[in-house]
């Protein structure tokens, strides 16, 4: 059994696959930024008095 070298289709796939994961790793640090400051800032109450109005 032989080692194959890397296709072409492999390494375009891997870079489209980087760049889809490092595009959904700085949505989920956005959206726990986010939701820190929201928190820390005291909106959390102001958040959970609109649930309640619902």
């Amino acid at each position: 059994m032989s080692i194959r070298a890397t296709h072409e289709i492999h390494e375009r796939r891997f870079g489209r696959n980087l760049g889809v994961g490092l595009a959904l790793l700085a949505f989920v640090v956005i959206v726990f930024g986010l939701t820190v400051v929201k928190v820390t800032r005291g909106d959390f109450d102001a958040m959970m008095a609109n649930e309640e109005q619902n």
